[in-house]
């Protein structure tokens, strides 16, 4: 009889990660969950919150803290989407023209 094994969290995480990001779709769907989320915290930060902000120099260098990490993670994605659109074009080309060369 097999043990049962319980699949750790981590292993659970690194496939999901693996997941969205081999997939257009899933890897632009959370690009614009982080940048609804950026603005967001913008918004929040602009308009709503600004009084609160302005009350504590710590709570304004956390808040605005927090909104660069998340603005700099939304770049960070878009750079892996731009590379990995430019790998899928250049296998999509390579299968092409060899296909091409075939005939």
């Amino acid at each position: 009889m097999a043990k049962d094994r319980k699949v750790s969290s981590w292993a659970v995480n690194k496939g999901l990660a693996r997941e969205i990001l081999n997939h257009r779709g899933d890897r632009r769907r959370l690009m614009a969950r982080v940048l609804m989320g950026v603005l967001g915290f913008m918004v929040g930060g602009l308009w709503v919150l600004d009084g609160w902000l302005m009350a504590s120099v710590w709570r304004f260098l956390i808040w605005w803290g927090g909104c660069a990490v998340f603005t700099c993670l939304l770049l960070l994605l878009a750079l892996y989407d731009l590379l990995a659109v430019i790998r899928e074009e250049r296998g999509r080309i390579s299968k092409t023209d060899d296909s091409q060369k075939e005939d």
